[in-house]
């Protein structure tokens, strides 16, 4: 089967949502492809589902959640074609989207696509972070949003950034207190050169305070500045293990929820090979953008945090400029009518993106977990591959870049196609080489971008 589209918009998140909306309003022929079974993406995960069947868990889960219902109702209202539980494996040069869902493969025609597939949770690689019991913080909260399930036992949080933080309330909202919340953030001072603008955001400054407090009102154990972070067990975790204020501590765990920021979904971007350049405050490639999310690649936009890691409003926000964008390109509006309709989201967004430089520097991940010391720490977990195999075969056998360590340990070749292993595997060879992960580079991606069978490409019409 086959359709064609003025645009056809991939994830459903804040910002594949809103430029749904958006150019649905504008006369613009939208189709909406989703892996997920309700539009909301990560950050308004299930938000349908929990309103109509756990409304109680919307207290639970906090104002920021709740506010996703009023921008998918939007979407629901519009004339956007909706695909859910859809996967995309291809985009061609033609502006074609092969897709995998119920009913097999598909080809969807397009003038234009977006890809809004979000960010994921940065991997973690500390010693026996493989251990059963170990899980990111996001796929806890995937879990909670989803199911209301929560951790049973002693649960550690660990790491840096505000999902630590946020999870951990929600938790204890849920009836779990957290054993420890143990933070590993350094960059404290560095972060207070952008505290001024970090203030004028809008409401950023308030909700971490209440934050904070709420933790601590609830007795949460919060140890920051903690490093050198270990997982123990006999087949499961059993002991968390960090050094604090210069002395080795050890807290017993059932559930370890790892987290140290978020990274741009950037697979389905490099296989078209739009050009990416290294961000190095948050520490990830970025894709190189116009003002209207054009990308290097003639027809291929992108909005949201696999732009950029700019957080949930200022997502919503670039998803409807977006739109806006392609509906000039596409000769639905005129550019005074484009621009004048910008204005003011383009004023909202700077006061969000205003909030960005005091959040990274903040949570600057530490070059030890970036590149793990340890030579066993397993790095990539498709192929078992370890930190001391790759250090051996850069120093010791002059390996240049991440695609030709493919050849030497078949790092990134692995079922999740590098998205576990990728950014390790670059800062490792960048360190060992003195030189910065942008001059590395990063995995070569190739179609399909997703798992599909053989049988499913022989079905697609010719």
């Amino acid at each position: 089967m086959s359709a064609a589209f003025d645009l056809v918009i991939i994830g459903a998140g804040p910002a594949g949502l809103a430029a749904a909306a958006t150019g649905s309003s504008l006369g613009l022929k939208i189709a909406v492809i989703d892996e997920q079974a309700e539009p909301g993406g990560q950050i308004y995960r299930g938000i349908e589902s929990v309103s109509a069947r756990r409304p109680a868990h919307l207290q639970l889960l906090g104002d920021d959640y709740a506010a996703g219902r009023t921008l998918v109702k939007r979407f629901r209202a519009s004339s956007a074609e909706y695909l859910p539980q859809t996967t995309v494996w291809q985009i061609d040069g033609e502006c074609n989207v092969f897709t995998r869902g119920s009913a097999g493969a598909s080809r969807l025609a397009a003038k234009r696509i977006l890809i809004a597939t979000g960010a994921m949770e940065r991997p973690v690689p500390i010693p026996g972070w493989t251990l059963p019991g170990v899980m990111t913080c996001g796929a806890a909260q995937t879990l909670l949003k989803s199911t209301g399930a929560v951790p049973d036992g002693r649960c550690v949080l660990a790491g840096s950034g505000p999902l630590l933080f946020l999870i951990a309330m929600q938790l204890v909202r849920a009836g779990i207190k957290p054993a420890a919340l143990v933070e590993t953030s350094p960059h404290r001072l560095a972060a207070l050169r952008h505290l001024p603008a970090f203030l004028l955001a809008p409401g950023y400054f308030s909700k971490g305070l209440h934050l904070l407090d709420d933790l601590r009102k609830a007795g949460v154990a919060i140890h920051s500045g903690a490093k050198d972070l270990q997982i123990h067990g006999d087949g499961r975790v059993r002991e968390f293990q960090y050094e604090w204020r210069g002395e080795t501590r050890r807290v017993a765990a059932d559930v370890v929820l790892l987290h140290q920021g978020i990274v741009p979904n950037m697979n389905l971007a490099l296989s078209l090979r739009c050009a990416h350049e290294w961000d190095d405050v948050q520490r990830a490639f970025r894709p190189r953008l116009d003002s209207w999310g054009n990308t290097s690649v003639a027809g291929i936009q992108i909005a949201g945090d696999n732009g950029g890691i700019i957080g949930a409003q200022a997502a919503e926000l670039s998803g409807h400029l977006a739109s806006l964008g392609t509906a000039c390109e596409l000769q639905k509006i005129s550019a005074d009518e484009r621009d004048r309709h910008a204005e003011p989201l383009r004023t909202q967004m700077r006061r969000h993106l205003g909030a960005r430089p005091f959040l990274d520097t903040l949570y600057r991940v530490p070059q030890g977990v970036v590149a793990p010391r340890d030579a066993d720490t397993i790095v990539c977990r498709c192929e078992e591959v370890r930190a001391g195999e790759v250090r051996r075969i850069v120093t010791e056998q002059g390996c240049p870049g991440p695609n030709q360590m493919k050849s030497f340990t078949r790092c990134g070749m692995g079922p999740c196609q590098g998205r576990l292993c990728g950014l390790t595997v670059v800062e490792l060879i960048a360190e060992c080489r003195g030189i910065s992960p942008g001059e590395v580079g990063y995995y070569r991606i190739r179609s399909p971008v997703k798992p599909i069978t053989l049988g499913e490409i022989a079905a697609l019409e010719a």
